[in-house]
């Protein structure tokens, strides 16, 4: 090869630099910074009370089984997944006595964790469903447009979250869902509502159901946190089971990554509840159709993972243990970042530099929030402003992750906030 030829442009060279993912470059962002007192509340991973990754012992217990178990191969898996996942799942979402299970009305699919479940369902119904539009939630997580776009259809929103009471816009919801042309599609969080923490209350779920049942809207769930929500796996699942008691059809993806800490082990399902069994079969026989032209058939050990456990009544029992204690860490830290606060006097100063017409002391939203994150309010400003002044990092919506907090760091956290929202309104 000749010395000219070492130096000419690459095929590639026409190529722009990508921006950073907004949510997983907080990540990339904070790795470099060598700052001691720095902190990541960007991306949603669990984290103990000293920091640290959490691997549950139910997980660990799962893991030795499977090593202990010599008739475990490594075989392919079929395009659907493993069959002992896929049935407990659909238990797991649907509950145990659910109709639509009994009368084998429901297809499920092991898929890539959540965001392959929403893709694998995106791509179904791109190719065989009538309408090419969905409707998200107005804020939503910033996969979701991605997802749905890239898959081929049009992407619309529809109220969700107030600003000004740092609450449900409910009342927008229903009037743009009423305003949804017939037969669309729905994404709806199952719970614990990414970013905002904010979620529709049981009678308001109802509300929705009627609505969307009255003018044939097509349900599409993400459920990423049952149990991690309120730490209840039957609580978390009530607004699915709502739509699904109906007899009406609906899709529901599921992940593990939170409710089991298998975030790297990308585990997940998609759930299609038909009208009848025959349809389920029909549907079943076109989603492999989707999987196997894009990544042929799912993992295998992840899925081995959550089977053991959802199969063996100890562990079972052992994981909604310390499902609920990782909830109720994330419920003590909100009520600590609150309290917090309040110590410093910061309410009325949040409230009213925020521009949030609310009673004067009052920043309960953090403990009225659920989940993972806390929608804070705070504005690109003052995220950048937290960042470079307290190393403290975060979403530019101002979105924190719950999840990355500890006692040791909320009076960071408080000082922080103050700091921002008194010098930068």
């Amino acid at each position: 090869m000749s010395a000219s030829s070492d130096h000419q442009d690459s095929v590639f060279s026409h190529v722009v630099q990508a921006p950073e993912d907004p949510i997983l470059g907080v990540t990339v962002a904070y790795n470099k910074d060598p700052n001691p007192i720095k902190l990541n509340l960007g991306v949603g991973a669990y984290r103990t009370e000293e920091g640290k990754p959490l691997v549950l012992n139910v997980v660990r217990q799962a893991e030795q089984m499977l090593v202990n178990d010599q008739s475990q191969v490594k075989e392919y898996l079929p395009i659907i997944g493993l069959s002992d996942f896929n049935k407990s799942s659909a238990k797991l979402i649907f509950g145990a006595d659910s109709n639509a299970i009994q009368e084998n009305r429901v297809t499920t699919v092991q898929c890539l964790s959540g965001t392959g479940s929403l893709r694998v369902g995106a791509e179904f119904l791109a190719r065989h469903y009538h309408e090419h539009t969905i409707y998200i939630p107005q804020p939503t997580w910033g996969n979701h447009p991605k997802i749905f776009n890239l898959a081929g259809l049009s992407v619309k929103p529809y109220r969700y979250y107030n600003p000004q009471t740092r609450g449900l816009d409910f009342q927008g919801l229903l009037e743009d869902l009423g305003a949804a042309p017939s037969g669309a599609i729905v994404l709806l969080h199952a719970c614990a509502h990414n970013p905002t923490g904010v979620d529709p209350t049981l009678d308001q779920w109802e509300q929705i159901r009627q609505l969307m049942r009255s003018k044939g809207l097509l349900p599409f769930f993400d459920s990423a946190y049952q149990g991690f929500a309120s730490g209840s796996l039957d609580a978390d699942a009530q607004s699915v089971r709502m739509f699904v008691a109906d007899g009406g059809e609906c899709l529901a993806a599921q992940s593990y990554a939170k409710n089991m800490g298998l975030y790297g082990e990308r585990v997940g399902a998609l759930s299609i509840v038909c009208k009848t069994a025959d349809v389920a079969s029909r549907v079943e026989s076109q989603l492999k159709m989707v999987i196997r032209p894009m990544y042929s058939n799912p993992p295998i050990h992840g899925a081995s993972l959550v089977a053991v456990i959802l199969k063996d009544r100890d562990l079972y029992n052992e994981w909604t243990v310390e499902l609920k204690a990782m909830a109720d860490r994330i419920i003590s830290m909100r009520k600590q970042l609150f309290d917090a606060l309040q110590a410093k006097g910061m309410a009325y100063k949040l409230l009213f530099i925020l521009v949030i017409h609310c009673t004067p002391g009052d920043w309960s939203h953090i403990i009225k929030q659920i989940g993972m994150f806390t929608f804070t309010g705070l504005n690109t400003e003052q995220v950048a402003f937290m960042t470079r002044e307290y190393h403290i990092y975060m979403t530019s919506d101002g979105r924190i992750s719950m999840a990355g907090l500890n006692s040791r760091k909320v009076p960071h956290l408080a000082d922080a906030i103050h700091a921002a929202v008194t010098s930068i309104a």
